[in-house]
């Protein structure tokens, strides 16, 4: 072939593949010589036969083997890369097949899963009761320094002897008897065994305030028994609360000493279960009492307390109504002296009632036949009162109506 020509690849001389030497450490090397594989065995022998007599002979000078033979790679002719390898799953390794996405998943119904058991258990350690929780239980227990009552946790509620109720309790035995059940109130929450402390007594107090705050909305006037004094007042029970009746709110505050063991009509002035203080007033539960039996249109009699530059302060027993200048008459009038005089008796028609304030607006002007009548000729007026003031009721109702 002329040089510089290139060759077809069909034209190419067949090369040997590469050959391999494989060597074991652990043989010996005097007994490679001996080692006799199946080539080299004679026909109709087997291997192992033809070893024997050989392992037994003594050693003979080792035959030198050519490269040909030691790297013959004639049973490895027509085989691929691929089928020297195997099949591509069994190239992985355990540990790469995991990593993979094909491992194998196994889903929450594979494992042994109970619903019910785990809500069971969350419910078993949920803690039971947090402060100021009203809870039920029942009395299991009954020692000389409190209460154990079951509420329902994994450790029963503790009430200390001095939390049992209101008052002084004799006999805790008898008012806490083993499976009562009772109602109360948690003041702190669970410790380190699970166990709670309670108390009725915290419970009925806040009731007590609950129902004291009641009255006080709806302005009830209640009747109290007087069971203690001090320099600055009175005081009594109320709902099993401690109430103060200070000297300037009682009818009789300069001999208040004397009232102990009496009863007595009385209202609200402060209640304020923050601070525990509850002021009762005698004076504002008259003036309640007293409210309640007036109304609008209703003609009253009094005397005059006092003057004001503005008007008449009338006493009416217990309470005091406005007789404002403006109301006194429909005349001119210059003085308010030259009507009444403090002391002096006064007939004069309702014409406001504000119980919250304590506040009553009087009117004798419309008691008037004709403007400044009352200036000229009072006697009359106030004599025949009672029959003006039903004309005056139905020039109310008219001016009511008119408004509306």
């Amino acid at each position: 072939m002329p040089p510089g020509e290139l060759r077809r690849p069909s034209e190419l001389p067949l090369r040997k593949p590469p050959q391999v030497l494989l060597i074991k450490k652990d043989a010996p090397a005097a007994a490679e010589p001996a080692a006799v594989d199946a080539q080299t065995a004679p026909e109709g022998q087997p291997a192992s036969a033809a070893a024997a007599p050989l392992a037994a002979a003594p050693a003979a000078p080792a035959k030198q083997r050519s490269d040909d033979e030691l790297f013959d790679m004639g049973g490895m002719e027509g085989l691929s890369m691929a089928d020297l390898l195997g099949p591509a799953d069994q190239q992985r390794r355990p540990s790469q097949a995991q990593n993979s996405g094909e491992a194998l998943r196994r889903s929450v119904d594979d494992f042994d899963f109970d619903e019910e058991a785990f809500l069971a258990a969350l419910d078993e350690n949920e803690p039971v009761g947090t402060t100021g929780e009203v809870v039920k239980g029942v009395v299991i227990s009954v020692e000389s320094d409190g209460v154990y009552v079951d509420i329902g946790g994994k450790a029963p509620g503790f009430m200390p002897k001095n939390e049992a109720g209101l008052g002084v309790i004799t006999n805790i035995k008898e008012r806490f008897p083993k499976g009562l059940e009772v109602e109360v109130l948690v003041t702190r929450e669970q410790n380190a065994d699970g166990m709670v402390t309670i108390s009725a007594r915290a419970l009925a107090l806040r009731q007590s305030w609950e129902k004291v705050r009641q009255m006080e909305k709806e302005g009830k006037v209640l009747q109290v028994k007087i069971n203690g004094f001090n320099r600055g007042g009175v005081t009594c029970d109320l709902e099993g609360l401690r109430a103060f009746i200070p000297r300037s709110q009682l009818q009789q505050g300069e001999q208040h000493e004397a009232l102990v063991g009496k009863t007595l009509g009385v209202t609200f002035l402060e209640v304020n279960p923050e601070t525990r203080k509850l002021v009762l007033s005698e004076k504002k539960a008259a003036t309640a009492a007293r409210f309640a039996e007036l109304q609008v249109g209703q003609l009253v009699e009094g005397v005059v307390a006092s003057i004001k530059p503005y008007g008449y302060f009338i006493d009416l027993g217990g309470i005091s109504g406005l007789l404002h200048q403006s109301c006194v008459s429909g005349g001119q009038l210059r003085d308010l002296r030259e009507v009444f005089n403090a002391g002096e008796r006064v007939r004069a028609l309702i014409t406001e009632l504000d119980a919250g304030r304590g506040r009553i607006a009087l009117n004798t002007a419309l008691l008037e036949n004709q403007p400044g009548e009352i200036l000229i000729d009072k006697d009359t007026l106030q004599r025949e009162a009672e029959d003006r003031a039903n004309k005056a009721r139905s020039l109310l109702r008219q001016q009511e109506q008119s408004a509306g």
